[in-house]
């Protein structure tokens, strides 16, 4: 299926489980680098709620159209005319917007394809992670611009890199290439360009392999662990651990690994009752 809502185009593509499992959200406004505005922001988030309501999705890639730009931050000509409230406004909706993104059952997959400065940057640290064409760009530079990040940029860089790093990115707003954000934990794996979308959509076809309530379990926890205390975290854990035994996914996977086990311990035996014959070299 292939649709676009304004300046989002969406794509579904099946994986190992069927259709639809799969859904591509990529940013459509190369003229301008991508850029977000109100509009295409608000287009965002009509995208990101229309996921939450597919059952059969189990993972989503967010990329970029062309190859310059993933999204190259909020649209400057759009902020230069905001007045102070209608920028905490449009503030408050990125932060909105990219929280809905977070908060989806299914992972999310950055497919960085190129510049991801200020708000890019901010919208790929929202996704569970990152893959990075070897051209792609990272950085803050909105000190450049008088002001600061608006879409949380001060609040999960630091929880991605540390504090001292976020610190350098922020306050010298100079922009790195994608060897050094891999260097830094910033993103996890850095890819030709060519092979960036066959690697982003090998890591979603091994997510839809995997159990869809467990990993679904597996996200939430690690969001919800993240501000809370190791012991309520772990009490958490323990309790979603014990909740996932009852269900179909887990009695499915168990059984798989024990009758595979069970092939491969019977292989085993029938190679030991009939060794190879003897080597009868020089």
């Amino acid at each position: 299926m292939n649709a676009s809502a304004s300046s989002i185009r969406v794509e579904d593509e099946p994986g190992p489980g069927g259709a639809g499992q799969i859904r591509w959200l990529t940013v459509d406004r190369p003229q301008a680098l991508n850029a977000l505005d109100p509009a295409t922001m608000d287009a965002l988030g009509g995208a990101v709620e229309a996921c939450g309501a597919l059952p059969e999705l189990r993972a989503v890639i967010l990329t970029g159209a062309g190859d310059r730009a993933f999204v190259a931050g909020a649209d400057v000509a759009a902020l230069a005319t905001m007045s102070p409230g209608e920028a905490a406004a449009f503030s408050r909706q990125g932060q909105r917007v990219f929280g809905s993104l977070e908060r989806l059952a299914v992972p999310v997959i950055a497919a960085v394809n190129g510049h991801a400065l200020g708000g890019g940057c901010e919208l790929a640290l929202a996704c569970d992670f990152i893959y990075a064409s070897a051209t792609a760009r990272f950085g803050m530079p909105e000190t450049r611009l008088g002001v600061i990040p608006g879409f949380g940029g001060t609040v999960w860089l630091p929880r991605r890199v540390g504090l001292a790093r976020a610190r350098e990115l922020l306050f010298t707003a100079e922009p790195i290439d994608a060897a050094e954000a891999l260097r830094l934990g910033l993103i996890n794996r850095v890819v030709e360009p060519a092979a960036l979308r066959d690697e982003a959509r090998r890591a979603a076809s091994a997510i839809c392999s995997r159990g869809p309530l467990a990993v679904a379990a597996a996200k939430r926890l690690l969001r919800e662990g993240a501000g809370r205390s190791a012991d309520e975290a772990l009490a958490l854990e323990a309790d979603q651990f014990g909740a996932l035994f009852a269900t179909e996914d887990a009695r499915t996977g168990m059984r798989a690994f024990l009758d595979k086990s069970a092939k491969s311990a019977a292989g085993d035996k029938v190679s030991k009752n009939n060794p190879p014959p003897p080597w009868r070299g020089r």
